[in-house]
């Protein structure tokens, strides 16, 4: 079995949505020191509605594949729809990730659900913080790689 599904290899090679929005209405930012993955959200929003999301991401493929499938699974939906999005929706819709990959995931995760704080509390939106919380990143990356 390869390592990588082809819908990973896709939108690596591919990726949707690529890109910064100038006058973005949120944006959120996540990185991972251990692993070196830094992603950058962008959205802009009409009535509830994300209609653009851009990514920039520096990172590999995993990262690169996570954010792009992100963006393309929430363009469209509103924005309580898109609070929802889970890091384990992202891997299956990219048909899997390796285990010391899925981290990759839970980044665009965060990074989305940051971009939509910011939202909230420039726009000075109520939500409940318990929708917000982060993962231990390095308690992550210990787990998955035994340390």
């Amino acid at each position: 079995m390869a390592l990588y599904s082809e819908k990973v290899m896709d939108h690596f090679m591919n990726p949707r949505n690529v890109g910064s929005i100038e006058d973005a209405d949120g944006i959120g930012e996540v990185g991972n020191a251990k692993c070196g993955d830094i992603m950058k959200i962008y959205l802009k929003i009409e009535n509830d509605i994300l209609v653009d999301v851009k990514f920039e991401t520096f990172g590999c493929g995993s990262a690169i594949a996570s954010s792009s499938m992100a963006t393309e699974m929430i363009i469209g939906k509103s924005i309580h729809e898109a609070l929802e999005l889970t890091n384990q929706a992202v891997c299956e819709a990219l048909d899997g990730l390796p285990a010391h990959k899925v981290h990759c995931s839970v980044l665009a995760e965060e990074a989305i659900k940051n971009a939509l704080k910011d939202y909230f509390d420039k726009n000075n939106i109520p939500y409940d913080a318990e929708k917000f919380k982060e993962t231990d990143h390095d308690e992550l990356h210990a787990a998955v790689h035994g340390e």
